[in-house]
């Protein structure tokens, strides 16, 4: 599924999205939650490859640096606590 681009009002859109509406209400659970997946997913950017090898590079330097010592580990209350000091400003 692709999501579409509408530059400009149609008025049997209204109509055809209460249809559309109409039939998913009726649906079971399971199907109703697939839809909501795919219209999720339809707004989604495609993918960049550059991006996801970038990514995929970023994991295993952090991985190298866990497995010799390197990195700094911080404690999760710890970094509660700071995400909590700079949204609050406290």
């Amino acid at each position: 599924m692709r999501a579409c681009s509408v530059s400009k009002y149609d008025p049997s859109m209204s109509t055809n999205l209460e249809s559309v509406l109409a039939d998913a209400s009726r649906l079971d659970a399971t199907a109703s939650a697939e839809i909501a997946a795919e219209l999720l997913a339809s707004l989604d950017a495609p993918i960049d490859p550059e991006a996801e090898s970038a990514w995929a590079a970023e994991i295993k330097r952090r991985a190298t640096e866990l497995g010799a010592g390197v990195a700094k580990l911080e404690s999760w209350d710890d970094v509660r606590r700071r995400i909590k000091a700079t949204i609050l400003k406290k």
